[in-house]
């Protein structure tokens, strides 16, 4: 019988260990597919960060720093510029890089560190309770919004994708989805050219994932991935908000 998948060569023969209907699994398909079609297996090295995202050396057949809570960006600089040679990204949860993490990835992305990012937006903190996060929409309710996020009191959710954009350093900014097929497809071809532009040093890449989380949202995943749809993409439109193809002139 003809084989017509397998599983990527990046990743270990564990099962994961996310939520029904949690987007993480895809994702992880996604990026380790990248890292096999580029031949980056033995020379990647990741920097995981705390949040659901903390056993990325369970799952990845690559070598993996465990960073500081929102200090993957920092951890990853670290790396690639002692080891120039390798392929270094960092998978990063709303609560860690638009939070705690905000000045890491703010400045790692201003000096254009030659990293990718992976940034897991499930508009709440997934593995320490559901509180909400930077990025939890207007009225969305979390265990420390239970009445709702109010624009008054919290302020608005943070686009991360569009802000880093207009920082120079940035070589490419985009926002994706995992919700279904033809957003899968768009998401891989996008993952595919965030490692591309590494590879050709041209910056930092930033790849924004729209991502469900049922548990903490309180819901079945099939409603998960129509309230990715309905009430996350209009707030957060999916697309490339920066993308350049030569490194900037010095």
């Amino acid at each position: 019988m003809k084989s017509v998948y397998t599983k990527p060569k990046s990743l270990r023969d564990n099962h994961f260990h996310f939520c029904p209907g949690c987007h993480h699994g895809i994702i992880h398909k996604l990026v380790a597919e990248a890292i096999d079609f580029y031949n980056l297996r033995e020379k990647t090295i990741a920097a995981a960060s705390v949040g659901c995202s903390v056993f990325l050396y369970e799952y990845f057949n690559v070598d993996v720093v465990e960073s500081p809570h929102g200090r993957a960006a920092a951890v990853a600089t670290g790396i690639k510029r002692s080891r120039p040679d390798a392929f270094v990204f960092t998978y990063q949860g709303d609560g860690d890089l638009a939070a705690i993490g905000t000045a890491e990835i703010i400045h790692a992305a201003n000096r254009g560190e030659n990293i990718t990012v992976f940034f897991i937006n499930n508009a709440i903190y997934g593995m320490t309770g559901g509180q909400m996060a930077p990025t939890t929409l207007l009225g969305m309710k979390s265990t420390t919004s239970p009445f709702g996020r109010d624009f008054q009191r919290d302020g608005y959710p943070i686009k991360m994708a569009e802000m880093l954009s207009t920082l120079e350093g940035v070589c490419f900014s985009g926002r994706f989805a995992v919700n279904k097929i033809a957003n899968i497809r768009q998401a891989k071809k996008y993952i595919m050219k965030a490692v591309e532009m590494q590879l050709k040093g041209l910056g930092l890449s930033f790849v924004e994932l729209l991502s469900a989380c049922p548990t903490n949202w309180g819901v079945d995943p099939l409603t998960a991935n129509k309230m990715v749809e309905e009430e996350m993409m209009p707030y957060y439109p999916l697309g490339v908000f920066k993308e350049k193809e030569t490194p900037d002139e010095l």
